[in-house]
């Protein structure tokens, strides 16, 4: 397989303000009902943003197997989906696997939906354990991978001020 010479962007911001057709959702394949976790992370911030449409869609397809990918719609966010990957295990532990996994099955979905940009925040390095800039190497050797044409960015989080 050829490999991308399109090269990643690593910005620092916040995911949800990125201009990108799709956005990633660092989420868990948790199989409580997403209503009644307490919105933290990424989740939280597209919660609060978005609104729970794009929760309730995502409940409708069941618990996610880890390092898998499920698109939804965006709800109140500017985005044409939101894709939500399962990069935290039931036990809110994230593991190289896992990681990598998520990015190439979010990558799988932006190429079948033929998406010109994704943006990423880093998966597993919050509430699933990993230090932030390991999940980051992970992801990056991910990408490096596969082939793809879309534009892609992960974001490093920094509040606003």
């Amino acid at each position: 397989m050829q490999r991308s010479t399109a090269a990643v962007k690593v910005v620092e911001g916040d995911l949800l303000d990125q201009h990108a057709d799709v956005i990633v959702n660092a989420w868990n394949r948790n199989i409580v009902p997403w209503w009644l976790l307490l919105p933290q992370g990424v989740s939280g911030a597209i919660k609060r943003r978005a609104g729970y449409q794009p929760f309730r869609e995502l409940a409708r397809h069941g618990p996610i197997p880890l390092g898998g990918a499920v698109l939804t719609g965006a709800g109140r966010l500017p985005h044409q989906g939101i894709i939500h990957v399962a990069g935290i295990s039931l036990w809110w532990v994230s593991s190289q696997r896992s990681i990598q996994q998520s990015v190439l099955s979010a990558m799988a979905l932006v190429q079948q939906h033929g998406f010109g940009s994704v943006a990423f925040p880093i998966i597993g390095g919050g509430t699933g354990g990993t230090r932030a800039d390991q999940a980051l190497q992970w992801m990056l050797q991910s990408l490096e991978s596969v082939d793809y044409a879309a534009a892609v960015t992960i974001v490093k989080y920094t509040a606003r001020r």
